[in-house]
């Protein structure tokens, strides 16, 4: 510092030259962000660079860096007319530490990435009434992070035009951009120009429609809009193709103004403190406030699904949630809102919103947003509406869906009777219920006296009947909500009342269900398939004890019970369930009450001898394949996929397969092991080593021909190699486990207790 003193001066060595000398220590980078703090660089460097020092070596040098830093300081001065820029795009966790604190320090309100910090200092640059023009990312125009941005552009200057690309603009890319110009003042009632190009996919039809816009601005993709009417849709989102009257609706009382919006609980440890319903004892879940009863029903949110359903959870909440309020990182927020019916949906979307009746008596998760009301279902209609969807894109086109976005949305949901949304409500919930994985399960509908015929075709084909009636009603329900709120903002040019099938958010409608990138035809077979699945799911739960054919509800769903505390609620079953809580799962006959066999007692109970081979093939052409090797192939991955890796029945599995039996966690006991090595595993590997004997003396027998010796002899191989496995699998995995007389808790939870019995059972990837 004293050599550049010695260059510059003492007249002209001020602290603003110190600092400025001082910002361009970083200027590789904090490149054209720099703002100097010398106010007249220019008549500095006309001073510097006039000076000669003639043979001073070091002098010279200083006085090249000194110059060099004051033509910087003099390049970034705001001096401008016109500033034009591609600025660098680069986020947050793209930038070294001294980037992001120049940010924090300088740009706090663009502080998220580059670019945005570049729009506001393009604007010191420029002289006041400059033009400045930006090809950035459009991303600023809408997403919530950027709202202070858009209120720097609105408030203190003003966009002339906009250009906004289709993604695939650029040949050889696919990017979010836009192009605009500003003016360095602000003129809230100048009309800009704004063009979008999102209709016109290819970079080769981009710059010929924006041409054609600027010189018919008839066309109906160039609008002209006002900082005012932008500024009228809260957070000021660039949303310049939205009518004025779908602008003024926003003068209107918000939800947030007429209804009450609340985040529920964290629990700061979900897999300490949550699980599925079925996984835990049915006598320990209370349906609303209990402080005695350690597990509540809980809505923790769920994918896109409108009216009812997505409820699978519960909290442990027992003595006012006493465990999880000392937990360091819980949030039990809003408690006196717990267990109120109200309208719910998910913070986190996957695509478009949707809003769910929520009945008393649940809590709700942070995750899972709350609107409370005495008029909860006209507030349910309104937000399932195509306006409400509208004016949710235009506010937040994110996948975030928090409770303030919700809140701006203008209220009008007086504008409703109730009377279809009930009946919306009411079809959801029966399509929900239908399934064993909803609380509220009562029977399979299949076997239900309604949908009954002679045959499982008949009867599939009445369901199917009924499901469809189903999905046209709803769908009839949805547009008939449409017209409504369409009508009421008078939207008819703008909103059409129409509802895609696929939207139709009914499990049991397969558009939904599946989606429609595969054909009609494609998405029936499947269904039919599913459907069969869910008849053996249901008929596996029969055989151990779960449900009834005689008694709707769950019947055996506590810690350890037997087939007595079964027999005590039904004396005299159609259907007698599994005594030990140990269904073999073989790929042959090894075992005249295996899970195969069970089932074909089964299907003969539910639909009678006469049509029993009719109906069984009917099965196994919706399934692909004999029963057999469903149970052996398929099933358990099919169970496990439902339960969303919490399964209830758990399978024991050899290494390669070649033993299999199911168990119901909910019957276990200390010695469920023990039978299942007592009783089934040695028991087969005896039945192994019969079979083995025999084959021995066919590849001996001299009768025998010589194709059936020499199989004999193939099939001895294969099953010593069985024999081995399973004797090794009995000494140092099942028989250990025997001896251990393992004890679970149903209210650890699967994820818990299963890996207690390790190589024993079957893995699930994130649970074994």
């Amino acid at each position: 510092m004293q050599d550049v003193a010695a260059v510059v001066g003492k007249d002209l060595f001020t602290d603003e030259l110190r600092e400025t000398l001082g910002q361009f220590e970083q200027a590789k980078n904090f490149g054209s962000l720099i703002v100097p703090k010398l106010r007249d660089p220019a008549e500095t460097l006309r001073v510097v660079e006039a000076r000669d020092f003639g043979g001073d070596l070091l002098l010279k040098e200083v006085q090249e860096r000194v110059l060099a830093v004051l033509r910087m300081a003099e390049a970034l001065s705001p001096k401008y007319h016109v500033v034009v820029a591609n600025p660098p795009y680069i986020g947050g966790k793209g930038m070294n530490g001294k980037l992001q604190d120049f940010l924090k320090e300088h740009f706090v309100d663009v502080k998220s990435d580059l670019f945005s910090a570049f729009i506001v200092r393009n604007t010191q640059l420029a002289l006041l009434k400059g033009q400045l023009g930006f090809m950035t990312p459009f991303v600023w125009m809408f997403i919530q992070s950027y709202a202070k941005l858009r209120l720097f552009i609105l408030e203190q200057k003003t966009i002339t035009s906009l250009v906004q690309l289709e993604y695939s603009g650029f040949d050889g890319a696919t990017v979010p951009i836009c192009t605009f110009t500003i003016e360095n003042s602000n003129r809230p009632d100048f009309s800009g120009g704004y063009v979008s190009l999102s209709g016109f996919k290819g970079s080769v039809r981009q710059g010929p429609k924006t041409l054609e816009a600027i010189q018919n601005p008839d066309c109906s993709w160039f609008y002209r809009v006002s900082t005012n009417e932008l500024k009228q849709i809260p957070g000021c989102p660039i949303s310049f193709e939205v009518s004025p009257k779908l602008r003024n609706a926003f003068s209107n009382e918000k939800i947030s103004e007429t209804g009450e919006l609340k985040i529920g609980l964290q629990t700061g440890d979900t897999t300490r403190f949550v699980r599925r319903w079925h996984e835990v004892k049915e006598h320990n879940i209370a349906g609303k406030e209990n402080p005695d009863v350690r597990w509540k029903r809980y809505n923790n949110a769920g994918s896109f699904r409108r009216w009812f359903g997505e409820l699978d959870s519960v909290v442990n909440w027992k003595n006012n949630g006493a465990e999880i309020k000392i937990t360091q990182s819980a949030r039990p927020q809003n408690e006196e809102f717990y267990f109120k019916k109200g309208v719910s949906w998910g913070l986190i979307t996957s695509s478009k919103p949707s809003f769910r009746y929520i009945p008393e008596g649940l809590m709700f998760d942070m995750s899972a947003p709350t609107l409370f009301s005495d008029a909860e279902q006209k507030y349910l209609g309104f937000l399932n509406s195509r306006v409400a969807e509208k004016f949710l894109s235009l506010l937040n086109p994110t996948l975030n869906l928090s409770s303030g976005t919700v809140g701006q949305v203008p209220d009008c949901s007086s504008a409703i009777d109730t009377k279809h949304i009930e009946a919306a409500i009411v079809l959801s919930k029966s399509d929900w219920d239908a399934y064993e994985t909803s609380w509220d399960f009562t029977t399979l509908p299949l076997l239900s006296p309604d949908y009954r015929g002679e045959t499982l075709a008949d009867s599939y084909a009445t369901l199917r009947a009924h499901w469809q009636s189903m999905t046209d009603e709803m769908r009839r329900l949805e547009e008939e909500n449409n017209r409504i709120f369409i009508c009421a903002y008078g939207l008819q040019d703008e909103l059409t009342p129409e509802v895609p099938i696929e939207e139709i958010t009914l499990t049991c409608n397969p558009a939904y269900r599946y989606g429609v990138k595969t054909s009609v035809q494609d998405r029936e077979t499947r269904l039919r398939a599913d459907t069969m699945a869910e008849f053996l799911s249901y008929a596996v739960g029969c055989m151990f004890g779960r449900y009834s054919l005689d008694a709707s509800g769950l019947i055996l769903a506590n810690q350890g019970e037997r087939l007595e505390d079964y027999l005590a609620r039904i004396p005299e079953p159609r259907f007698m369930p599994d005594a030990d809580n140990v269904i073999p799962v073989l790929d042959g006959d090894w075992f005249a009450d295996d899970i195969t066999e069970r089932f074909r007692l089964f299907l003969r109970t539910t639909f009678g001898e006469t049509h029993f081979r009719e109906n069984l093939r009917y099965i196994e052409d919706a399934l692909g394949k004999d029963i057999r090797k469903y149970f052996t192939k398929d099933f358990y991955a099919d169970h496990v996929k439902r339960y969303k890796k919490r399964p209830i029945y758990w399978m024991f599995s050899s290494p390669k397969g070649t033993f299999n039996a199911l168990i119901y966690m909910h019957r276990y006991r200390g010695d469920t092991v023990s039978v299942l090595l007592n009783d089934y595993l040695r028991e087969f590997i005896s039945k192994l080593e019969g079979e083995r004997g025999r084959l021995e003396k066919l590849s001996d027998d001299p009768s025998a021909s010589q194709g059936q010796r020499t199989k004999a002899l193939k099939d001895m191989a294969v099953i010593a190699k069985q024999i081995d496995e399973l004797n090794e699998w009995e000494r140092d995995v099942v028989f250990p486990l025997a001896q251990a007389k393992i004890e679970i808790d149903l209210d650890d939870g699967v994820k818990a207790n299963y890996p207690k019995f390790g190589a024993a059972l079957k893995k699930i990837v994130g649970v074994s």
